[in-house]
């Protein structure tokens, strides 16, 4: 049974619309209750929230069942750990001791029996969707731009471009990700046998170690860059022995592995966790097995591994390996996300890019973000996001499209680009990177949820949470600008 949030208000509790906040605090926390409270105490707004809200869990679990989490303080607590950056161990403590945040969750001064156990406010928050919050955002976003202005489709004019979101993972090589699968491999498989009294894999710990020391062994070893050649010759036969021997101690517990398995299936006495479990070590083993083989086929065929052959994870298999070419940052670790934000600041639309370039998702932004708000006439772009094509379809969506072209510009390119309208658009342009900068401040900067389904929630979070902050900063400059005309009158 769930409810988005107790209505009635208890006679000791305070309305969440009556929470007053430091309006001179320049912390982001003041600014994100602010923009949550409005949300709640609009009522158009708050209507069309709750019901996107309700969606979460299925309409027959909302009167039926124990008592669950409401659905605004998910949204509350969601938002927070974003728009802080917050770990999910900061965001219980503050979460039971904050007072402005428990009076937005519902909760009086003086109630001290109501708190937040940490897994209780990680399964919550892993309910929302990224549809659910691209929803919200929407709401969010109609809200800010009312209260900017009060005219009627007020045109819009949009900056977009992409950034690399980091996934959790430590630097990939094929050594060490051989280490992680063999690790989780023998670990998990060690746990099934302690729990059905098998005694194959009571030295799990001592076959962890072995693989380990084997694994440091090579992280030491380097090339020789002596100039007598029998030295170097001599280095490369004992770094090639080192990893043959390597990989002969991982194929052992490999083959060691299967076999367990499959006496365990045939034995058919295991639950149906430690049957999932099985399934799961059998992932890890054919992570294990590629890794083998690009091992033999890279350091003793000495063959050159193709890009599209290589994983950057075992753990976080969408993870790219992404070079932008950056001054000081040669490579990057996560995935694309390409961002539309407005005039206001405000960001339209977002897309998760999976192995996709810039020029491939122009289109489908555009397209996005007029879905969401018609009255999005612009966009401006940079560079990467030019194709032939994409100029003319990008020119059927909106009504004046700034996107550079490559390379050199005939006498029509030149006159479009040193238009004033084009070089003033361009000029403004750059706004998008502060968004964006923004964003990685707020928590985007490194995704610590797991699996591509997290990471999408994970984005989607982050910017509807940084949306609501500016909603926020803009209540909290108008009323500021209010005090400030009742002061001088």
């Amino acid at each position: 049974m769930r409810k988005v949030i107790e209505l009635q208000m208890e006679f000791w509790k305070k309305d969440i619309s009556k929470i007053k906040f430091d309006l001179r605090s320049r912390d982001e926390i003041p600014k994100l209750l602010m923009g949550l409270q409005y949300i709640y105490s609009t009522q158009k707004v708050r209507a069309k929230v709750f019901k996107i809200l309700k969606s979460i869990v299925p309409i027959k679990k909302h009167k039926f069942g124990r008592p669950g989490m409401d659905l605004w303080k998910i949204l509350v607590l969601g938002t927070l750990r974003l728009n802080c950056n917050w770990d999910f161990d900061k965001v219980h403590e503050m979460a039971n001791n904050h007072t402005s945040l428990r009076q937005m969750l519902g909760h009086s001064r003086k109630d001290f029996d109501s708190f937040y156990a940490l897994q209780t406010i990680r399964d919550n928050v892993a309910l929302l969707t990224p549809q659910i919050l691209d929803e919200i955002n929407q709401v969010v976003v109609k809200a800010g731009h009312k209260i900017i202005t009060t005219k009627k489709d007020q045109e819009l004019r949009g900056s977009c471009d992409s950034f690399v979101v980091e996934t959790d993972v430590h630097y990939p090589t094929d050594a060490n990700l051989l280490f992680d699968a063999m690790h989780r491999t023998i670990y998990l498989i060690a746990i099934i046998c302690s729990e059905i009294s098998i005694t194959a894999w009571r030295q799990s710990h001592h076959n962890i170690m072995k693989v380990k020391g084997l694994l440091r062994a090579i992280q030491k070893l380097k090339r020789s860059t002596s100039k007598d050649e029998a030295k170097k010759e001599k280095r490369d036969k004992l770094i090639v022995m080192e990893h043959q021997n390597y990989i002969d101690v991982c194929q052992g517990f490999v083959s060691k592995a299967k076999e367990t398995i499959r006496i365990l299936r045939e034995l058919g006495i295991l639950s149906i966790t430690q049957n999932l479990r099985l399934t799961t070590i059998e992932e890890y083993i054919c992570h294990a097995e590629r890794q083998i083989d690009q091992i033999r086929r890279r350091v003793v065929l000495d063959e050159k591994i193709p890009h599209e052959e290589k994983v950057f994870s075992i753990f976080q298999p969408h993870t790219e390996w992404i070079s932008k070419g950056k001054v000081g940052v040669p490579q990057e670790l996560g995935l694309k996300v390409c961002v539309l934000k407005d005039q206001y600041g405000f960001i339209l639309h977002h897309q998760v890019m999976e192995q996709q370039t810039d020029n491939k998702v122009a289109v489908a932004m555009a397209q996005g973000a007029k879905d969401r708000f018609p009255n999005l006439v612009s966009c401006s772009f940079d560079k990467g996001f030019y194709s032939p094509d994409n100029k003319g379809d990008l020119g059927k969506i909106l009504d004046y499209v700034i996107l550079p072209k490559k390379g050199r510009l005939s006498a029509k390119d030149k006159e479009i680009e040193h238009s004033k309208e084009f070089i003033k658009s361009r000029r403004k342009h750059s706004a998008v990177e502060s968004s964006i900068n923004a964003l990685e401040n707020h928590g985007l900067d490194r995704c610590l949820d797991h699996g591509l389904h997290g990471f999408k929630r994970y984005v989607a979070l982050s910017v509807l949470a940084r949306n609501i902050q500016i909603l926020g900063h803009l209540l909290q400059q108008k009323e500021l600008k209010r005090k400030k005309r009742r002061k001088a009158a």
